[in-house]
């Protein structure tokens, strides 16, 4: 299958190179549209307001039976320039493997998990893969990631999935061997504890850093539970964000009847 690779953390990133990598030593054709440098935390932003550029990439971390390129915009911008100019024709939108997971209410900011959605609002058979590294000094395997890219991609040729349904995929920092098996999860809870630091600079100037320790709701059968106990954990995600339960409720209560003249 041909398949669109993307993500946050860049062109150049380990992440995204092993995964198509992976596709590719597995027989499959991945075309890579990523950003020139990290984009992370950018959420689902398209660039509308300059033009965007692409680069193909001649070298680097990509054998030379993979195309590659490199865009100065964010990821949801490649996956429209991927789909509307590179690759019209692909079927299948894999971003990642981005470096640090993107459970609970992360993937909300994540340019990982928007970039398969952005595959998803033109049709395509969409997930996001995110491996649960924490820190320079950790060894990432993303070779874990990698190899179940490529179990899940062919799972889903043959089960379709649900209209307007991506997958979010969180990979514990496990060589293979370790993982514990696969759960379908839900979102979870994380928080941020102290997210706001304030400092000064050298000439007494305050600034302010967003950053935090994360906290989350070990509940079973969320994805942070799945993968703190060392398993992948699937999370099928949909853009419908209408909650319908209170549809009923607000119509019940009158919202819809009042009188906008009185």
């Amino acid at each position: 299958m041909r398949v669109l690779v993307t993500n946050d953390d860049g062109i150049y990133a380990p992440g995204i190179a092993i995964l198509a990598v992976s596709l590719a030593e597995a027989g499959h054709e991945p075309v890579v549209v990523a950003p020139d440098r990290e984009r992370s935390s950018v959420g689902h932003a398209i660039t509308l307001t300059r033009p965007l550029k692409l680069q193909k990439i001649g070298s680097g971390p990509y054998p030379e039976s993979v195309t590659a390129y490199a865009c100065d915009g964010t990821p949801s911008d490649c996956v429209v320039l991927g789909l509307e100019e590179i690759a019209p024709d692909i079927e299948v939108v894999f971003s990642g493997i981005n470096r640090g997971p993107n459970v609970g209410d992360d993937l909300t900011y994540s340019g990982t998990v928007s970039a398969a959605m952005e595959g998803l609002v033109f049709g395509r058979t969409s997930a996001a893969f995110s491996l649960n590294v924490h820190g320079d000094g950790e060894e990432p395997h993303y070779e874990t990631a990698g190899a179940f890219a490529v179990h899940l991609l062919e799972w889903l040729e043959r089960h379709p999935l649900s209209k307007g349904v991506l997958l979010n995929v969180n990979v514990p920092n496990l060589p293979l061997s370790l993982i514990k098996g696969v759960q379908v999860t839900r979102k979870g809870v994380r928080t941020y504890e102290g997210k706001i630091n304030r400092l000064q600079d050298p000439h007494g100037r305050t600034y302010y850093w967003v950053a935090g320790r994360p906290e989350d709701e070990m509940v079973e059968g969320t994805d942070v539970w799945a993968v703190a106990h060392g398993y992948i954990s699937v999370t099928p995600v949909h853009l419908d964000m209408t909650h319908y339960p209170s549809m009923e409720a607000l119509s019940g209560q009158g919202l819809a009847e009042i009188d906008l003249e009185g």
